[in-house]
């Protein structure tokens, strides 16, 4: 089990930049799926991005793509989420979650493949 947690979260402007870190803690990190998630006020939490284990692939919902990056350090535990061109929409909270499984494919971005989640960090982008 990883113990997950977040932050980096803020107010930004639309057009800014962010750069949230998860710092996991724990079993072997360097095996999981990890994965960012967010939820926005009356909303379902939706997937946003993952990356592999290696982390030679990535994974990334098509509202984001080309804003968004992905990125993880094996070595120090850490994942992170750079957040460019960031609009009103991007608005929520952001969690990380891990897969201890290493999922590929479409399953990334179905919640139940994940056994572990941080608190969440607030972004909130004002247009």
């Amino acid at each position: 089990q990883l113990q997950l947690v977040e932050s980096g979260g803020g107010r930004v402007q639309a057009g800014g930049s962010l750069r949230l870190s998860c710092a996991a803690s724990g079993s072997p990190f360097n095996t999981y799926l990890m994965a960012w998630f967010r939820q926005a006020p009356g909303k379902e939490r939706e997937f946003v991005a993952a990356i592999s284990w290696d982390p030679k692939t990535t994974y990334y919902q098509d509202s984001v793509k080309g804003r968004f990056t992905i990125s993880r350090d094996n070595a120090k535990k850490m994942v992170y989420l750079q957040m460019d061109r960031l609009n009103p929409e991007d608005t929520a909270v952001y969690y990380c979650a891990a897969d201890r499984h290493g999922t590929m494919g479409a399953g990334v971005k179905w919640r139940g493949v994940y056994e572990d989640w941080g608190q969440g960090t607030q972004v909130s982008v004002s247009s």
